[in-house]
């Protein structure tokens, strides 16, 4: 990008700009100075000058254009970072809409894929398919439009066809050029694909410094990447140090509105352009390899290296090369056929177990938790696992004192892999489950039971206190009520207080005296009975659902209070009432008498009911009608992640209406899963299956409009 000529021009005039200041003649050198410098910091990671050095540069910069206002242009350097904070950002749709990847796991997957691509191509199985390999990053995905050789927009992924604004925090991000001079190549507007990410060096010193402040640490490099992204202040972003790879030309049309996409016969061709125009593009981390052989080797050696890697990464891309061939495997609703992301294995770490403490659950489950020295595992500080039961730490043969083999399996659950025996020295002791409870708050022991057929040891004492708290922390939550600001840690300092004894007590708070509370204030204490006088409408299922009554679920909560007018109507029901019920038990049955025949419960329902909260059935509740000449008649329906047009509720009922059966998790009769944003894993268990339609929102609208 820069010749070796114009390199010695700049370092000259940068010795001569920091001994003696610019001038407002020199103002248009000066802001190349700096675009060059941070070029060689931000992109090339090879500065030549210091911080400090940068820092009198850009000042001078700033006091010019603050003296000559007139004279400031677009591009320049001062104009990264706006001086107003942003409001909400407003949705923009892509020109080109930003697909998911396909995954594979292994060398296996990677030949299947391989295949399909020749298959696709109609191309003999021996022969050799050319593949673009580069880093999955693991950040936040953005997309960068370019006209007339100026960024006029950025924005994030959202559901691939709509993302978020966030051009002002794009503007913030140094490696981002704001002016590209892709007219050089006939291009008059080009839209870019790219991840934002932040080094895992500026990671750690982000956090020590946000430590010192006393503020929240990032848990992960790419969670602090995608908050700088839509942070409302751009010059956060910049604080965070935020840099953007670009990956992809995604779109590209002359001034007569024609693509020029076709003008490159290769992926990489596209890239190396990229890289000429000043962007930052994958290089040493790239590499075309001539067949799935070679991609092999590459993927094996980037998993090897991706600790020594200065940025995350959870992975290698795959892309058929060849924009011929990627043209003829086209794509499927949800990813390109001519691309596939290879997931690497989840990080593993070896660590001490240094001891077992026990938590009690909200219906007296007794859960074994690992205490263990500390181990960084894929962007996480890990020091605390959950053993499960009793059962688990027998089949892995644990004991305190043991070295143990830790894994964040999908980079979320830390799980305890084995023990190596072979390093023990004799000093490690036996776990020895306890019989009583661990956590008993009576003056009498209490032995904790366990039922046939399953894993776990629960304690009896539905009143003890640990018991009460994890029920109330139960109810308050987004799987039960969803009272919004009552998190654990507020439920357990309301606890602490007396402020709450059981559930109903969530109902009768004095917000008067929440105001007064260190951290609260008038403002969040009435918010907060917002929401609590929101979660008193809820139906009849979710406050079913908050009871926490043991086997009690979303689907036989649902299955219940479509039979029952008020909630109080359980109390005369027997085991043979239950039974009538299609897919409720005799377990669940029993549970749910023995709970309605204990007074406390039941004055707490009344309490409930005084307080206002709504223990009638509700139009939710109330079982849906099925249209027989829908348009999705004999279909079963499922929707996961973030609808972008609609709420989850308006989707099923406009599902229900149209025949489809609305199901609450992916299985086997499943027909049809509508993916919204951020979907997770019943994504990928659907994919897993192979039998489930996959639609986005917009093909679901589609089908209702016929």
């Amino acid at each position: 990008m820069y010749t070796p000529e114009l390199q010695q021009k700049y370092a000259e005039a940068t010795r001569h700009f920091i001994a003696l200041p610019a001038t407002v003649s020199d103002l248009s050198l000066l802001r190349d100075i700096l675009v060059y410098h941070e070029y060689k910091y931000y992109v090339e990671d090879d500065p030549m000058i210091s911080d400090h050095e940068y820092d009198i540069l850009y000042k001078q910069l700033v006091a010019l254009e603050e003296k000559h206002p007139e004279l400031i242009t677009q591009d320049s350097p001062t104009q990264r970072v706006s001086s107003d904070i942003s409001g909400d950002f407003p949705p923009v749709q892509h020109l080109v809409s930003m697909l998911s990847l396909d995954n594979s796991y292994n060398e296996a997957d990677l030949n299947v894929f391989d295949t399909a691509v020749k298959k696709l191509c109609n191309l003999p199985l021996e022969a050799d398919v050319e593949y673009a390999v580069e880093p999955k990053f693991d950040g936040g995905s953005i997309a960068l439009v370019y006209e007339n050789d100026v960024l006029i927009r950025a924005a994030t992924r959202g559901n691939g066809i709509m993302g978020e604004d966030m051009t002002p925090n794009a503007r913030s991000i140094s490696s981002i050029p704001l002016k590209a001079a892709f007219s050089k190549y006939g291009i008059v507007k080009a839209e870019l694909r790219g991840e934002a990410l932040i080094r895992k060096d500026n990671f750690d010193r982000i956090n020590q410094q946000r430590q010192q402040e006393g503020l929240p640490l990032f848990a992960n490099p790419r969670n602090a990447a995608t908050g700088g992204l839509r942070t409302k202040d751009p010059s956060e972003s910049r604080k965070r140090g935020l840099e953007a790879f670009i990956y992809q030309l995604g779109y590209a049309i002359d001034k007569d509105g024609n693509s020029v996409l076709d003008t490159f016969k290769t992926h990489n061709q596209g890239i190396k352009l990229l890289g000429e125009l000043g962007f930052k593009v994958p290089k040493k981390e790239e590499k075309v390899c001539k067949n799935i052989n070679e991609v092999h080797e590459f993927v094996r050696f980037w998993e090897a290296q991706r600790d020594d890697y200065s940025y995350e990464i959870d992975g290698m891309v795959i892309k058929v090369n060849s924009l011929a061939l990627q043209e003829q495997c086209g794509s499927t609703s949800h990813h390109p056929r001519w691309a596939i992301a290879f997931k690497f294995k989840a990080k593993q770490a070896t660590s001490k177990l240094i001891k077992v403490e026990y938590q009690v659950g909200r219906i007296g489950t007794i859960t074994p938790v690992a205490k263990i020295e500390p181990v960084y595992l894929a962007g996480v500080t890990v020091s605390s696992i959950s053993l499960h039961n009793e059962d688990f730490i027998q089949d892995k043969d644990l004991r305190i004192g043991d070295t143990v083999l830790v894994e964040r399996a999908g980079d979320v659950i830390p799980y305890i892999v084995k023990s190596f025996p072979e390093l023990r020295n004799g000093s490690e002791q036996v776990i020895e489950f306890p019989r009583f409870c661990p956590i008993n708050s009576s003056d009498r022991p209490i032995e904790l039971v366990r039922e046939d057929g399953e894993v776990a040891w629960r304690c009896p004492n539905h009143s003890c206190g640990a018991q009460t708290l994890q029920r109330m922390i139960y109810h308050a939550s987004k799987e039960a009520m969803d009272i919004e600001g009552m998190g654990k840690s507020v439920v357990e300092r309301f606890y602490g207080l007396g402020m709450l004894k059981d559930i109903s007590d969530f109902y009768k708070l004095d917000y008067d005296v929440i105001a007064q509370l260190e951290g609260f204030g008038v403002k969040s204490a009435e918010n907060l009975k917002k929401a609590v006088d929101k979660a008193k409408k809820n139906s009849l299922q979710k406050v079913l659902v908050s009871l926490g009554i043991h086997h009690l679920g979303k689907r036989a909560a649902k299955l219940i209070a479509e039979q029952i007018g008020h909630l109080m109507d359980l109390k005369a029901w027997n085991l043979d009432r239950f039974l009538d019920i299609k897919d409720i038990g005799p377990v669940v049955a029993q549970n749910i008498i023995h709970w309605f025949s204990d007074e406390k419960n039941v004055n707490m329902l009344e309490k409930m009911d005084a307080y206002g909260v709504n223990l009638a059935q509700s139009d939710e509740d109330r079982p849906r009608e099925v249209a027989e000449d829908g348009v999705l008649f004999g279909k079963t329906i499922l929707f996961t992640g973030t609808l972008q047009h609609m709420g989850r509720k308006e989707a099923e009922e406009l599902a229900a209406k149209a025949g489809a059966k609305n199901l609450s998790a992916v299985s086997s009769n499943l027909n049809i899963l509508v993916v919204g944003e951020k979907a997770g894993s019943k994504l990928k268990k659907a994919q897993a299956l192979g039998t489930v339609e996959i639609w986005t929102e917009e093909e679901f609208l589609k089908w209702l409009e016929g």
